[in-house]
């Protein structure tokens, strides 16, 4: 098995935590996007990262990943066997992916891959408007919904990976969450963030 991508996209981080749960051997080929590699580009027809090849067997999108593993290695489970816990999970993996994960991404891309990869410049009012502006909602929504350790039911599942793995590249850019506006987000990011298999993801090669 050979997972594509760079440990610094949160999508690769989230297979890569996920193969790390599941303890499953693979090989990780760390590219970026749209990268000639020929079979990266037969599993990833839009060059996008993460991509997964299994034997003859390629697919795209990290959550697409995430599905094909968890019924392949069903232990532990990262799809909770619950209807309504799954329908959760899968409800937060989506949060994660359209509306959490653009804000959690602007000071990583302004502060670290504009000026170090793409030699551009840092746009400091778009990463002080995510901060100011558009993460304390979504913050304040996450807050209500931590219950305990973990998003949904009582065991760690793909809505803690989703979620969390953004996270990471909000750290990159030295920012996180203030534990005095939302205590009970700032605990649930530190422990998840502190997890084996998220550590190990962290760091992997970044290619």
């Amino acid at each position: 098995m050979k997972l594509y991508g760079s440990s610094l996209s949160p999508f690769v981080r989230k297979v890569l935590v996920a193969l790390a749960e599941k303890e499953v051997a693979f090989e990780h080929v760390p590219l970026r996007f749209h990268d000639p590699d020929r079979d990266f580009q037969a599993a990833s027809p839009l060059g996008k990262i993460p991509a997964l090849r299994d034997g003859d067997f390629r697919l795209a999108d990290s959550s697409a990943i995430v599905h094909y593993l968890d019924r392949k290695h069903p232990e532990p489970a990262l799809l909770p066997p619950d209807p309504r816990q799954a329908g959760r999970a899968v409800w937060f993996d989506k949060f994660a992916d359209t509306e959490l994960m653009g804000p959690l991404l602007r000071p990583f891309v302004h502060r670290i891959l504009r000026p170090r990869v793409l030699n551009l410049p840092c746009d400091e009012a778009v990463v002080q408007k995510a901060l100011t502006e558009e993460l304390p909602r979504l913050f304040t929504y996450l807050e209500a919904q931590i219950a305990g350790p973990y998003l949904v039911g009582e065991a760690f599942c793909l809505a803690d990976v989703a979620v969390a793995t953004g996270f990471v590249n909000l750290r990159f850019a030295k920012e996180g969450v203030d534990s005095g506006r939302w205590p009970k987000l700032a605990g649930w990011v530190e422990s998840t963030l502190e997890r084996p298999s998220f550590r190990a993801a962290i760091a992997a090669p970044k290619g």
